[in-house]
This record gives structure tokens, C-alpha cells and sequence, in this order.
């Protein structure tokens, strides 16, 4: 049944109509007509997880567990490595459970190697035996632990018990020597949250916001005997994460996802508090309808507009461009 949803939601969320919306088309930032720069000094290289990427860019959590799976991942791992840019694989669950599974997750180390970045990924009830099974399985740099109950109550055979969540990371991180990164699906999250992460030791956070993927659509897809429409819209929007969660302190690295489709997304990303972007669903889709020269070609317009951004603020790395003074308009402002 797993290895069956797997797919079921990669062909779903190719399917999905719905567009929320992530609320970054509400900051405003100020165009510099004399910024000194030259596009050749845009440099856009940064420090994830204690190592020198060439973008602020992560491929984010998306499939595992199926020979469909497996050709994905393929062409994203080489994507990953082509850009040097790090990837999370998906939920490893069923890799635990089905040694035949296993290779559509271990084809990413294989190709992306030791000198990038591959993220492991588990749920928030796994074990602390789960987790060093998963990072070993593909010998990874640090592992997602992804938080999804909107999702679960979503689907007909999904977890409805979510206590002790909280502790069970907690005892993932005092046992576990790799980064742990807390991660939503899709619905957000607050600021509350994350400081209850934080206290507990949680250093990096990816908000997955409202606006990109999702679940409630895509589940409600399988399971069309309920009818899920007035929940589409439900969640925290990734813009109003990311500056709630800026709040905090600064040792918090902080991962912007949830409807990050161009080169103006990633870089108001930055300027509102992430570190880097992670892009799923979009590039999903240019891979999938279009192949492997499809999606090289949408990350390097994303990269390509991105820089252009960076010369018209007049910022010239990713730190200058954190520094960067916005405003917010609209409902954005409204919610903050």
C-alpha cells in the first residue's frame, strides 16, 4: 500500500488545480539604478550544513520506494550535483520496511557523492533506530524529520495520534550526531513551534508555507469519498513564516519552501530570513513533462533571474542580500 501512495502522489500533484498562494508577491523591494556591480561579481555561492554550495538552492523532499521513483531521483541527483546544490530524498519509511525499495533512494548518494549534500527524511514518530538506519542506508549529511498532520488526517489510512512528537525528535537530536532538520508538507510553521523546536535544540527549520504542494488536494484525490475543498486554503503562508520565524535567534537556520517557483522567490526568501530555498513541485513537474534538459533549464532561469535581482538591489553575495531592506503590502501586511 505504501509503495502504491507513493505513486499515487506523485501522479496526483501533477494533477492538482488548486494555486494557494505563499504571499512573497507581497514585499516590495526597491530597485537600485546605480548599484556599482558588474553581473560577473554577483556571487551567489553560500554555507549549508558546513559545506560551500554554488546557489542558495535546495531540491527538496519528493518521492522514494518505486522503479518510477527511481528514475526521478536519478535526474534530480544529477541535477543536484551538475548546480552543487544539496537534495533531500523523500519519506524513507518504506525503505525501511522494503529492502526492494531501497536502491530509489541509495541511486541519489551514489551519483550526487561525498562531496555534495544528500538529506534523509523520516517522519516524526520514527525511532531513533529508524533515523541512524536512514542515514546510513545513504550515508547521509544530515536527515529531515517532516511534521504532517494536516496530511495524515487527510488521508483515510493516515496516523490520527500525534502525541509525544515533540520528545521523540528531542530524542533523535541528543542521540543522532548528523543535523536534524524539522520540516512541514506544506501547512507552515509558527512561530510558537518553532520556538518549542528551538528549545528543545532544533537549529534548522524548513517552514514548507502555504502556497506550493498541496496535500489536502492531493489526498483528497485518493480519497474522493470526502470532500476536503474548504481546507485547500489552509495554512501558515511561507512569507509569514519566514518573518515570524526571523524573531527568533540567529543560530536558527532557516530553509524558505512552499511555492518557490522563480528567481524572485528565492531571493525575497533570503531577504525575509532563509539561508536557502527548496524547490519540489515545480521542478517536478518541468521533469516530468518536459525531461532532464527541461528541468536543467528551469533551475538555470531561476539562477540566471536571481542574479539579475541580486545586481539590481546592488547586492553582491548572499550576505549582503540578507541585509536587504523590504516592505510589506497587502494581506502580507495585514497577517503580520
Amino acid at each position: 500500500m505504501r509503495r502504491a501512495r507513493k505513486r499515487e502522489h506523485i501522479e496526483n500533484y501533477l494533477m492538482t488545480s488548486f494555486k494557494g498562494d505563499n504571499l512573497l508577491g507581497d514585499v516590495y523591494l526597491e530597485h537600485n539604478a546605480l548599484p556599482n556591480l558588474s553581473f560577473d561579481d554577483i556571487d551567489t555561492r553560500t554555507l549549508f550544513l558546513g559545506k560551500t554550495i554554488d546557489y542558495p538552492i535546495l531540491i527538496n523532499a519528493m518521492t522514494g520506494g518505486a522503479d518510477f521513483s527511481q528514475e526521478i531521483n536519478r535526474d534530480l541527483a544529477t541535477l543536484a550535483k551538475e548546480f552543487n546544490i544539496p537534495m533531500a530524498v523523500g519519506s524513507q519509511t518504506i525503505a525501511l520496511e522494503e529492502e526492494d525499495s531501497r536502491e530509489s533512494f541509495k541511486i541519489v548518494k551514489e551519483i550526487i557523492g561525498d562531496d555534495g549534500i544528500v538529506i534523509s527524511n523520516l517522519n516524526g514518530q520514527a525511532s531513533v533506530d529508524d533515523a541512524r538506519n536512514a542515514i546510513e542506508l545513504i550515508d547521509s549529511d544530515a536527515l529531515q524529520i517532516h511534521l504532517n498532520p494536516a496530511q495524515e488526517l487527510a488521508m483515510e489510512e493516515g496516523d490520527r495520534n500525534f502525541v509525544g512528537v515533540s520528545d521523540n525528535i528531542k530524542s533523535i537530536l541528543d542521540n543522532i550526531d548528523k543535523p536534524i532538520i524539522i520540516k512541514e508538507v506544506g501547512f507552515g510553521i509558527s512561530k510558537d513551534v518553532a520556538k518549542t523546536l528551538y528549545d528543545i535544540g532544533v537549529r534548522n527549520i524548513d517552514v514548507a508555507g502555504y502556497g506550493g504542494t498541496n496535500f489536502m488536494e492531493i489526498e483528497n484525490l485518493r480519497n474522493p469519498a470526502i470532500d476536503l475543498t474548504e481546507l485547500y486554503s489552509w495554512g501558515i503562508p511561507t512569507a509569514v513564516a519566514l518573518i515570524n520565524l526571523r524573531q527568533l535567534p540567529n543560530d536558527l537556520n532557516i530553509i524558505s519552501s512552499g511555492g518557490i517557483r522563480s528567481g524572485m522567490d528565492v531571493a525575497k526568501s533570503i531577504v525575509l530570513g532563509a539561508n536557502i530555498s527548496g524547490i519540489s513541485g515545480e521542478l517536478l513537474s518541468y521533469l516530468v513533462h518536459g525531461g532532464y534538459t527541461n528541468a536543467k533549464a528551469y533551475l538555470e532561469d531561476i539562477i540566471y533571474k536571481m542574479r539579475m535581482i541580486m545586481l539590481l538591489l546592488g547586492k553582491r553575495d548572499i550576505e549582503e542580500l540578507k541585509k536587504t531592506n523590504y516592505k510589506v503590502t497587502g494581506k502580507l501586511k495585514d497577517l503580520i
